[in-house]
């Protein structure tokens, strides 16, 4: 399994509280639905934003109170008013998708970060919303775990993403590395490409672990699944770093052992 913001939305745990899953699973199906308009099938750019702007009528349908006229939207609007979820984090989403359909390169970090806060920020957000949970401590806790597992993923899924034609790695940093888009076309793992990985490696390790206390704020079945999700991110972390950033030949997966200690490790940091 790998580390994505998608995938980590307990929509199958047992730890999922009974009263929350339907309203898990319809935000997942939101999410999931808007992101394959950006990036699955043949479709123009054009289209696609046509796509996600119908998704955006739909949410200020809900907004104004008006019935939606999609079924997924209808379930969306009775999860919003049932839960009082805010209006905002979906927006932010449908932002994020749109933007992946047109842009495809990041200067700087900063500009990475930016994205983060849009593509993964508003799931923490919503699903602190659901437990009802609305501390800005805790919201600024959510948003470095998310934004930490978003990289995560880009830093597993660099030849796949430039399939895709896109790179989330900051231009400034492959430049002063000396990593060219032709290094990373090549699956060149020569020069100065371990160096570049630790540092994002490390870097990354910073920011999910200045998010780790929501674990031990939050109590229950949430705390534990939120501090299996954040051992989940440091055992990808782990395996990248033994591998020198070798996403090419070593990308790596989690396994029933790594489970299991995350597991006992989940339970003892309660």
């Amino acid at each position: 399994m790998s580390i994505n913001h998608y995938e980590n939305f307990p929509v199958a745990s047992v730890l999922l509280p009974r009263r929350l899953r339907h309203a898990v699973e319809v935000i997942y199906h939101f999410a999931r639905s808007a992101d394959d308009i950006a990036d699955e099938g043949d479709a123009s750019a054009t289209a696609r934003l046509a796509a996600l702007n119908d998704y955006r009528a739909e949410l200020t349908r809900i907004a104004n109170n008006t019935e939606p006229q999609a079924p997924l939207f209808r379930n969306l609007a009775a999860v919003i008013a049932r839960h009082q979820l805010p209006m905002q984090p979906f927006y932010d989403l449908l932002d994020a998708f749109s933007q992946d359909v047109v842009k495809t390169r990041y200067a700087n970090f900063g500009e990475v970060m930016d994205y983060c806060k849009k593509s993964a920020n508003p799931v923490g957000r919503l699903m602190l919303a659901l437990y009802g949970e609305n501390d800005p401590r805790s919201m600024a806790y959510s948003d470095a775990i998310c934004s930490a597992l978003q990289i995560i993923n880009f830093l597993q899924d660099i030849a796949i993403d430039y399939d895709k034609a896109r790179i989330y790695m900051p231009q400034d940093e492959l430049l002063r590395y000396k990593i060219s888009e032709a290094q990373i076309a090549g699956h060149d793992t020569g020069g100065a490409w371990s160096p570049f990985m630790l540092m994002q490696i490390e870097r990354t390790r910073k920011l999910l672990q200045a998010g780790a206390p929501l674990g031990k704020v939050l109590k229950g079945r949430i705390g534990l699944e939120l501090r299996m999700i954040i051992m989940g991110g440091s055992t990808i972390l782990e395996k990248l770093h033994a591998s020198k950033g070798d996403i090419y030949n070593q990308r790596p997966v989690l396994k029933p052992r790594d489970w299991l200690k995350m597991l006992y490790r989940a339970l003892r940091a309660k």
